[in-house]
């Protein structure tokens, strides 16, 4: 089981209605890159045979921004339900052996060990379904996992079709799924659109797998917060200000000083000397690299920028494509373009 191929399916073809916005959902920026962008550098670790993307709503706009990514292209011409996108899949997908990982593409937070751990349990368990989960502190609007008292799986039921008992669940879908292939495309065909929505709702592949004898598995993210699907603008923010404190807290651990955190903004990819000292109000992007115990006075903004050990910025520099060397300090000597 876990030799055979793994494909990744990355469904990004809603307009995102409550974004009120004319750009599609998943090309809104948050933490230096497009939505989209966050969820397949999540799925990158697990080098999947192949990636496939289903675009629907502004696809050449998505397309444009997925040009640089090693993904295949699959259209959703009208959005009628996730089963329906993952259908709009089948011709580059169905027949091939292996597993499919299907994920959204507004779901910015989930990282790529909650992926490998879902994926673990699929293999182990020789499962034909397997399913994400999460407890977060308001379930409302997501999708219900309804399970026996041995606490075996059933089925989902989405929040507008469940009933009071069902909505007092806490366990939710999280949208991630493992499939074997040839049961996918195979069962997607009996999913129907009897449902408040009147849509193809993919969570029927699991009461559908269980009805037929399959062995279907369930595993509960311990953070909640992976799970967060970007809806809104203040979904956004809140995404966003989880990846900041994320990537924050990573820099403090390996020895960097950031004070009030809560206002830097540090790239991924930028490299950060130990015993280096950041003040409020920073933002560092781009291919940075600065060296140890360096100090980057308040409401500076580096971009592309060296800095040599024991360099010192000070407060309200913009600088872009910069080498400082470590005789720069308190605003002295001359910069010099890299």
């Amino acid at each position: 089981m876990e030799n055979l191929p793994l494909h990744v399916l990355v469904l990004a073809a809603g307009k995102g209605t409550r974004m009120r916005s004319t750009r599609a959902k998943v090309l809104h920026e948050l933490f230096f890159a497009p939505m989209i962008d966050h969820v397949l550098d999540a799925v990158t670790p697990l080098r999947p045979a192949e990636t496939v993307v289903v675009v629907g709503h502004q696809r050449r706009e998505v397309q444009r921004v997925l040009a640089a990514r090693e993904v295949e292209i699959a259209v959703q011409e009208e959005q009628n339900g996730t089963a329906h996108a993952v259908l709009a899949a089948a011709d580059l997908l169905a027949g091939r052996p292996g597993t499919t990982l299907i994920l959204c593409g507004d779901t910015p937070l989930i990282r790529p060990q909650t992926l490998e751990n879902l994926l673990a349990i699929h293999g182990r368990s020789a499962a034909t379904l397997s399913v994400l989960s999460a407890r977060p502190r308001d379930p409302f609007g997501y999708g219900r996992m309804v399970c026996d008292p041995q606490g075996r799986l059933l089925r989902i039921v989405e929040e507008k079709d469940a009933s009071e008992a069902e909505k007092e669940i806490g366990e939710v879908n999280a949208g991630v799924y493992c499939v074997a292939n040839d049961f996918l495309f195979q069962v997607l065909r009996e999913v129907g659109s009897n449902n408040r929505q009147n849509e193809m709702y993919l969570t029927d592949i699991v009461e559908i797998a269980v009805t037929a004898g399959r062995t279907v598995r369930h595993w509960c993210c311990p953070d909640a917060d992976e799970m967060l699907g970007v809806n809104s603008r203040v979904e956004l923010a809140r995404a966003h200000a989880l990846l900041q404190q994320r990537r924050n807290r990573q820099l403090m651990e390996s020895g960097v000083t950031l004070l009030q955190p809560e206002t830097v903004l540090i790239a991924q990819g930028v490299e950060i000397g130990p015993d280096t000292v950041i003040s409020p109000g920073v933002e560092i992007s781009g291919q940075t690299r600065i060296g140890p115990g360096c100090r980057i006075d308040s409401f500076v903004k580096l971009h592309d920028c060296t800095l040599e050990a024991g360099a010192e910025i000070p407060s309200f520099s913009n600088l872009r494509g910069v080498r400082v060397g470590a005789d720069r300090r308190s605003g002295e000597g001359e910069l010099k373009m890299a």
